[in-house]
């Protein structure tokens, strides 16, 4: 038997509508259609165009150039959302996660739940953008009766029906880690009425059936995948055993490893590390970098085509190595905006030479993505004590073969890069488990590794330079360098 199933998959900077055949060692996908995500800036704030990304969906599905669609699948990234009336109809365009509401709040959300008690719960990161905190600073709260995160959001405007699916739930601050549900304690203790969040679907549940108003595969099934794009590249990472440590590189780097229960320990919460749900009870147990944002981000400040890129990365790895080091996460990278002017006062401030070509630039963000994937895989390992031999690089990032190869050498281990494709190859896989093609998540990492293209990079040179890089980037100056 084999199954035509799509995949909507929603980036913060593209999305893109995937088909796949599925059968026994199948698994053959085609992009069908791809656009951009372009936030919009109104009034000071940065929010969402979700009508227009709804519209490109259904573009999308009618494009596909099949009689019939066996199942279809919706991710996308985490915490944003949008409020619905008791009518269904939205309440305003979302807002970015980007956006910086959430600063006069974050003092006032402690106060009713120390941050010490907030991960006992959620077991999560601080995030700024966090659902918990947007919610403290949502004007239409007391006007909504529902709350939908993005992915649960586009399957409601396709099938009518309202649900939230586990692993991008658990991204909100709002779920408990522990039982797999919504946390009643924090509802209440955020004074958040607790009608607006809907029952939770597991990965593969049935999410309903596409309506006629969509105009393209009346009645297909759509089923709940793991919904959070990370929780999907995670799933279709190509590995044959648990003695692994992953990044799901793209607009962020998420590095860490897969355990099977939450790490809740206070070491694990001042190193700022996460636990997120993942497919079948899995924890994904990382923290998150910021990626390739800070790279495309000086591509749009210098008006370079992606496609120009190529030869930009080959000038960049003739460039000095760990010249200029920066902390991805530093705050002052966190908005839009003139990526390359902001290394410059970063390296200022902390006595570094300043990146003056765009080579050098561009070597300065590979050289500290790489630093921060060593740091952040060292410490996953540490706080899990658990060992890896690989590290497995998934999403747009497997591309960057100077990025993949720096990170090989920053972590001394081997890098296995691919499938650049896995967010939809883990929505798709899901699917076609739930369809019945698929027993386990095992066979469907087994069925990529066979069908998808990867490539291997071995650690070069000397660990000892990474080691004096790593501590230049913790010293305290380049720590309180935007302070």
């Amino acid at each position: 038997m084999t199954a035509t199933i799509a995949a909507i998959d929603l980036g913060a900077s593209s999305g893109r509508v995937i088909t796949a055949r599925v059968g026994e060692g199948q698994l053959d996908i085609t992009e069908v259609h791809r656009f951009s995500n372009r936030p919009v800036r109104m009034n000071g704030t940065l929010h969402w165009d979700i009508l227009g990304l709804y519209r490109d969906v259904l573009d999308g599905l009618h494009r596909i150039d099949s009689p019939t669609l066996d199942s279809v699948g919706i991710d996308s990234w985490a915490v944003d959302y949008g409020l619905l009336d008791k009518e269904g109809r939205l309440l305003g365009n979302p807002i970015h996660y980007r956006n910086d509401r959430t600063t006069a709040v974050i003092d006032r959300v402690h106060g009713r739940v120390a941050p010490q008690r907030l991960y006992e719960i959620n077991g999560l990161q601080f995030l700024p953008f966090n659902t918990l905190y947007q919610l403290a600073a949502e004007p239409f709260l007391d006007q909504a009766d529902t709350l939908l995160l993005i992915p649960d959001l586009i399957s409601y405007w396709l099938t009518g029906q309202r649900g939230a699916e586990q692993t991008n739930a658990s991204t909100t601050g709002l779920y408990d880690v522990r039982r797999g549900t919504w946390s009643n304690e924090l509802i209440d203790a955020m004074s958040l009425p607790p009608g607006i969040f809907p029952g939770l679907r597991s990965p593969g549940a049935p999410a309903g059936r596409i309506l006629s108003e969509a105009g393209a595969f009346p009645g297909t099934p759509v089923t709940a995948v793991a919904s959070h794009d990370t929780a999907s590249a995670i799933a279709a990472i190509p590995a044959a055993d648990q003695h692994v440590a992953y990044i799901s590189c793209g607009t962020w780097s998420l590095a860490g490893i897969e355990a099977t229960a939450p790490i809740l320990t206070e070491e694990g919460r001042a190193a700022n590390f996460t636990n997120e749900a993942g497919v079948d009870g899995t924890i994904r147990y990382l923290r998150n970098i910021m990626g390739l944002w800070l790279l495309s981000e000086s591509l749009r400040t210098w008006n370079i085509a992606s496609a120009d890129l190529p030869p930009l990365l080959d000038r960049a790895a003739e460039s000095p190595a760990l010249r200029s080091v920066i902390d991805p996460n530093d705050p002052a990278f966190m908005s839009p905006g003139d990526i390359p002017s902001r290394i410059a006062h970063y390296c200022v401030a902390t006595g570094q030479p300043v990146p003056r070509t765009k080579p050098e630039v561009v070597r300065c963000i590979m050289d500290s993505l790489a630093l921060g994937h060593r740091i952040t895989i060292q410490q996953a390992l540490e706080l899990s004590g658990r060992r890896a031999d690989v590290v497995h690089v998934v999403g747009g990032g497997a591309q960057n073969s100077l990025l993949c190869q720096l990170t090989a050498d920053a972590t001394g281990l081997p890098v296995i890069a691919g499938p650049v494709e896995a967010t939809a190859l883990g929505n798709i896989g899901v699917q076609a488990r739930s369809l019945g093609l698929i027993p386990s998540l095992t066979s469907l990492r087994s069925l990529i590794a066979e069908t998808q293209p990867l490539h291997r990079y071995e650690p070069t040179g000397h660990p000892t330079v990474w080691t004096a890089a790593a501590t230049r980037l913790k010293a305290p100056a380049l720590a309180s360098a935007s302070a």
